[in-house]
């Protein structure tokens, strides 16, 4: 449809240039609209194109690599950056950790008296590691030793069976018994109790 056309008399309705010349604008106004909402979009980090991602991340120094991480991870990884701000609390710590990983998927400890921070958590993202690593060193006091405890989700099952084998020693203590002759020990069969 000519939305163009419509702001012009009607005696211009039938005359062929004037139809074309508003049709050819009339694109020229929704790409216009496009970019402009494209712009707006851009505005905020988690609605952003990727073109607007990848210059936000080289505002902030960040080396991204778009063929292992996700637009969504490099979204997280900008809002994260952009919201670490002093002052900063275990809890602090504990929610941006929450939002980068997921909720319950990392504790964070902390010992006041060895002036230890201990992080414990499962990631197998190396990209996601590395952001977790940098948000515990930028937020952590100068004073404290940053410990990464890797916790591991697998489930172990323990079988117990009991066994019992009867020996007969083949040597003497007396001298009576020369070396090779004999091996030191026989066993008996192996009898399951359980």
């Amino acid at each position: 449809m000519n939305r163009l056309l419509e702001y012009l008399p009607d005696i211009y309705h039938e005359v062929i240039d004037f139809v074309e010349l508003t049709d050819t604008g009339a694109q020229e106004v929704i790409s216009a609209e496009q970019a402009i909402s494209t712009l707006f979009a851009d505005q905020y980090v988690t609605e952003a194109s990727e073109q607007a991602i990848k210059r936000r991340e080289k505002m902030l120094g960040i080396q991204a690599d778009p063929t292992t991480e996700t637009l969504d991870f490099r979204r997280k990884r900008l809002i994260n950056r952009y919201s670490t701000k002093p002052p900063f609390t275990v809890r602090y710590l504990q929610q941006r950790l929450d939002f980068l990983v997921g909720a319950g998927l990392t504790i964070v400890s902390v010992d006041p008296q060895a002036f230890i921070l201990t992080v414990t958590t499962n990631i197998d993202n190396a990209a996601l590691f590395k952001e977790v690593e940098r948000t515990v060193k930028v937020t952590k006091p100068a004073n404290m030793l940053y410990q990464q405890q890797t916790s591991l989700q697998d489930t172990i099952e323990l079988r117990e069976r009991i066994k019992a084998r009867s020996v007969s020693w083949n040597y003497k203590l007396d001298g009576s018994w020369k070396l090779g002759e004999k091996p030191f020990a026989d066993l008996g069969m192996e009898v399951v109790y359980k």
